[in-house]
């Protein structure tokens, strides 16, 4: 971190990080910062971490609370104090659009928590997602740099695919391409049928985000410091010194992670049968955000177990040969308290009924009675998800 801070300013620095990974950066700045420093680093409940000068707010994520709306609040109110000789001092992660989560005036907070389930729910891509948000908010879409006097410096650890600013968090200091039509259009192709007030702030389509060239952010500097492929070459250096052919199939990965499986348990047959197009021992490892798209009631599991459940499916390994692990680099695999699962060579054989239970989307059902789960807790980091699938 400390290689990515500018000089002190002349005035104050005012800290406004948000994302699993803000408590963690608020730390590291605290310990390089020489200048006087203050702020809040809004982050998921159980992710904090002592500071000292920087106050920690834990609050709700994916779907934002009242403890996250009033950390916003006063991130907002006080950025708008700073003057020319002071500093924004932006920490942004994933998970920040929804602890960052200030609505407009005329949308109320229950009715974005009720469209933010609903988008959870469809099926939508991240970058959708925000899409949405950032014309349901106060403070997101660039609304945050554009309120401060002051330079702003974002730093920024990428969750999102194409590590785009405007896309992370919400790109609160990002100028913001996207349109209100844009939004409406989302809504409509997943089947959201919004509550009344986000209907009618969409419709109304008035007091749209900052725009790339607006001169407000000529004082703004957006860096993204940590990005996903990084991840997945720290990841292939491990399996090279093991011996291990790696292939990085991208960090750009999206789509149904049941249908994602599919196209991967293919590679895997073309390599176990033909020794095509990588002889094994080879590990294929690949990063970005596969979606679920709830059609039923009942299951248990987040996108990373549903993907392994489908690919030990599809590539029906019953004996030896083929290990993967699915998982969430913040430790959270959607909504339950595992970071993914693994794949091992017997799991279809050891586990229950599988199709049964995918069609459930009860993907941590299966992997939780095998023992399989991974479990790390929070990492206070997120770099968006690890997949890796080892052919021996």
């Amino acid at each position: 971190m400390a290689a990515h801070l500018p000089p002190a300013p002349k005035g104050r620095t005012y800290v406004a990080a948000a994302g699993k990974a803000a408590a963690a950066m608020a730390a590291a700045v605290e310990q390089s910062w020489k200048g006087a420093l203050g702020g809040i680093a809004i982050t998921r409940y159980g992710h904090g971490m002592p500071t000292k000068r920087i106050r920690v707010v834990e609050a709700g994520h994916p779907v934002p609370d009242a403890a996250g709306e009033a950390a916003a609040r006063e991130i907002l109110r006080e950025a708008g104090k700073l003057g020319p000789d002071d500093l924004l001092l932006a920490l942004l992660s994933g998970g920040g659009s929804s602890l960052l989560s200030l609505p407009a005036p005329d949308v109320p907070m229950a009715d974005l928590k009720k469209v933010t389930s609903q988008l959870l729910r469809s099926g939508a891509a991240i970058q959708e997602m925000n899409t949405v948000r950032k014309h349901l908010s106060a403070i997101h879409g660039g609304r945050l740099a554009a309120a401060s006097r002051a330079p702003v410096l974002a730093l920024i650890i990428s969750d999102v695919t194409g590590d785009d600013p405007t896309h992370i968090a919400s790109g609160p200091c990002a100028a913001d391409p996207t349109t209100y039509a844009d939004a409406r259009e989302i809504l409509a192709r997943y089947g959201v049928e919004p509550p009344a007030s986000v209907k009618a702030r969409l419709q109304k389509a008035v007091d749209e985000t900052p725009k790339p060239g607006d001169a407000r952010f000529a004082r703004v500097q957006n860096k993204v410091i940590a990005t996903a492929h990084r991840s997945l070459e720290a990841a292939a250096a491990v399996f090279a010194r093991a011996g291990v052919q790696p292939v990085i199939l991208g960090d750009t990965v999206t789509g149904e992670a049941a249908e994602v499986a599919k196209t991967m348990a293919a590679l895997v047959h073309e390599i176990r049968k033909y020794g095509k197009p990588w002889k094994p021992p080879v590990a294929l490892i690949s990063g970005g955000e596969c979606t679920v798209t709830i059609t039923s009631e009942g299951g248990r599991g987040g996108r990373c177990a549903e993907f392994l459940l489908s690919l030990g499916i599809e590539t029906g390994i019953q004996t030896g040969g083929v290990w993967a692990i699915a998982a969430d680099t913040d430790g959270i695999d959607g909504s339950e308290d595992n970071a993914g699962a693994v794949l091992t060579p017997d799991s279809m054989r050891r586990g229950g009924d599988a199709r049964a239970l995918l069609a459930r989307h009860d993907s941590y059902g299966f992997f939780s009675a095998l023992g399989d789960l991974v479990v790390t807790g929070p990492t206070r980091t997120n770099v968006n998800d690890y997949r890796a699938i080892l052919v021996e």
